[in-house]
């Protein structure tokens, strides 16, 4: 169903960032976590305490006459797990860890999803301005260690603060289709510290909007006349795609992450390794480098984290293989030639950098050509050092796309020799070079083709 891989993806961010690579309480960029979608208290952003307290989303909807949109807010809540040792009086003193029969029990803060579902709601009451209170309860829950004889060692006690939030939503026309804005506030209490922040915040928090009798459209890549429209649009700390496979109007999801229209998680993928921007081959055989001890402290620290460790101790060689990637044909479902040869077409073309030449202000340039650089296409201030530098073409290259770029080497680079060698150069587009007198110079290009 749509909606089932819609979710799939919400709980890839949801997760992103939850617990990152060695998977430890000690490792130190395991201290600051909750990456993505944070709304805590009111005032705590003011406060220097925690992030703003809303996000809001507008999306564009082509509705038919009995056309309702249903939507969920997904989060992620808190829940501080604190471990605490048995003393022979029958009381019990919070500790950080806690050995019992050789398995350490750490103090960590831990995370439960919640999902709050509002409507359906019809146009008319869009129209009108839909309020709907979101509330998370709040709870603990004890859990009783006994060590291999049976006594009491200790126990784990894992506590969540209630959540308060408001989901706000409208509808307006807007050039033959219905803007729609969905706004999430926390309406929760104060927060006391940084600490007490985190705890009363909606974390990783996104929403999911499903619609019946109606079709939602890209504001990314908007149809025919709603272009407007989707310009008209604004986005504050959410984003909103089309969900599920292409061709499925159906669902939204507003996430605080960008991405495009009908995202999916990849099929090579075993399961969530929540490491911002992971590689799933990567970080695989880096678990797999952990000491014993290391394991046992990634398994102590999170059972996401152990599931994390056991999933990657149980991988064959068959599956690791499968994590090392598939060409895709990029042209899938376009006019270009596709198959397994995709790019016969380029390939098979009169394409030789060594000899192509370029118009540049009416002068043709190639390799040994000489020419000023002038970076204006980028911001990267590596490109900006080099601004009014003279430079030596090594040759014209044209991509699949047919976008065409000159490679250089500075005249007063020392290594300009070497990098020719190695076929490592400077890159520029024709409207960044100007061509020196002496362009052509065939005594310089036989001396580097020699």
């Amino acid at each position: 169903m749509t909606v089932d891989r819609a979710r799939l993806v919400a709980d890839a961010v949801l997760y992103e960032g939850y617990l990152l690579y060695p998977y430890r309480a000690t490792s130190g960029k395991n201290q600051a976590r909750w990456q993505f979608g944070v709304l805590a208290p009111a005032g705590a952003a003011a406060a220097g305490l925690g992030e703003e307290s809303g996000l809001a989303v507008q999306t564009l909807l082509r509705p038919g006459p009995g056309a309702a949109v249903r939507v969920a807010v997904r989060c992620l809540q808190l829940q501080t797990r604190g471990v605490e040792r048995a003393e022979a009086d029958g009381g019990f003193t919070p500790v950080r860890e806690l050995m019992v029969d050789g398995t350490s029990r750490l103090s960590w803060d831990e995370a439960v999803e919640q999902e709050v579902a509002s409507g359906p709601f019809t146009l008319a009451e869009l129209a009108e301005g839909v309020t709907a209170p979101i509330e998370i309860e709040g709870g603990e829950e004890r859990e009783t260690l006994l060590d291999a004889t049976g006594a009491v060692a200790g126990r784990v006690v894992r506590r969540r603060r209630p959540l308060a939030a408001t989901l706000r939503l409208g509808a307006e026309p807007d050039d033959g289709v219905v803007r729609l804005t969905a706004e999430v506030e926390n309406t929760g209490p104060g927060a006391r510290d940084a600490a007490d922040a985190i705890r009363r915040s909606l974390i990783g928090t996104h929403l999911l909007l499903t619609t019946h009798d109606a079709e939602f459209l890209s504001v990314i890549d908007p149809p025919t006349g709603a272009a407007a429209a989707a310009r008209r649009c604004r986005q504050r700390r959410c984003w909103p795609v089309l969900a599920g496979p292409p061709g499925q109007t159906d669902v939204v999801l507003g996430l605080p992450i960008i991405l495009d229209d009908h995202p999916e998680i990849a099929p090579q993928s075993a399961g969530a390794l929540f490491d911002s921007t992971e590689i799933d081959e990567i970080l695989t055989l880096r678990v797999m480098t952990l000491t014993d001890d290391e394991k046992a402290q990634a398994r102590a620290t999170d059972p996401r984290a152990a599931a994390v460790i056991d999933r990657c101790e149980r991988m064959t060689p068959e599956q690791m293989q499968g994590l090392h990637g598939v060409l895709r044909d990029p042209h899938a479902g376009t006019s270009t030639p596709t198959g397994d040869d995709w790019w016969a077409a380029e390939a098979a073309a009169d394409v030789t950098p060594e000899t192509d030449t370029v118009v540049v202000a009416g002068v043709p340039v190639g390799r040994g050509s000489l020419v000023r650089l002038h970076p204006s296409r980028r911001a990267d201030a590596q490109d900006l050092f080099l601004a009014d530098l003279e430079a030596r073409v090594s040759g014209v290259h044209v991509d699949l796309d047919g976008e065409t770029h000159v490679a250089v080497t500075l005249l007063d680079d020392p290594a300009a020799d070497l990098h020719d060698w190695y076929g490592r150069y400077l890159y520029f587009a024709p409207d960044e070079l100007e061509p020196l007198a002496g362009a052509a110079d065939p005594d310089r290009r036989e001396e580097t083709t020699s």
